[in-house]
């Protein structure tokens, strides 16, 4: 079984039991707290807490990016962002940090700076923290996919919207830079899928 997603009908998700199709029906023991389910121990911990999932992007790029958006004009606001990524750089050196930007750019509606986390422990250290301090930021985690079935544009536009997650207010992105890299990449022919954002 698998479902269409909502940006690309000609893409599909697998069922996430792939794998578990013949495994024995979960109990519905309740634990402790009388809320949650009790779950069968296998005694082996999911490998994703070692690397990334596929498709996500193991390698120099990283599996995610964050971009933290700020408005300029506003100086708290942007005195804050500005204490904020140098925090950042202080307390993570491991992570790839780019400059902050005084303007909106690329498919950012606001100005920001970027992070990049390339393992699962940054990932479940850095999101968590950034949940706490960002203040009154936003931040826009996305994940960085390989899928090559997909054109560049699109596997931009599905990370940025579709796959995204958002701390804080939910702001535009301009999906529009996409689709001009899947349109220079691609050859226009009737019965394409249409790409949206």
């Amino acid at each position: 079984m698998s479902i269409s997603s909502y940006l690309f009908p000609s893409v599909t998700y697998p069922s996430p039991l792939t794998g578990y199709e013949n495994a024995e029906p979960l109990p519905d023991d309740k634990a402790e707290d009388g809320k949650s389910y009790k779950n069968p121990q296998t005694g082996v911990l999911s490998p994703a807490y070692d690397k990334f999932v596929e498709p996500l992007d193991n390698g120099r790029r990283g599996g995610f990016d964050v971009h933290i958006y700020y408005y300029p004009q506003n100086p708290s606001n942007a005195l804050y962002a500005r204490q904020l990524w140098e925090r950042i750089r202080r307390e993570f050196p491991e992570l790839r940090i780019y400059r902050l930007w005084d303007r909106a750019i690329g498919p950012h509606a606001s100005a920001m700076f970027e992070v990049n986390l390339f393992t699962p422990a940054q990932f479940g250290a850095f999101v968590p923290w950034l949940a706490i301090w960002r203040g009154p930021l936003s931040a826009l985690v996305h994940p960085n996919t390989t899928e090559e079935s997909l054109s560049e544009g699109e596997r931009e536009l599905r990370n940025h919207t579709e796959q995204a997650i958002w701390l804080g207010e939910r702001l535009p992105v301009d999906g529009s830079l996409f689709r001009r890299m899947h349109d220079a990449a691609q050859p226009v022919e009737s019965g394409d899928r249409p790409m949206v954002g």
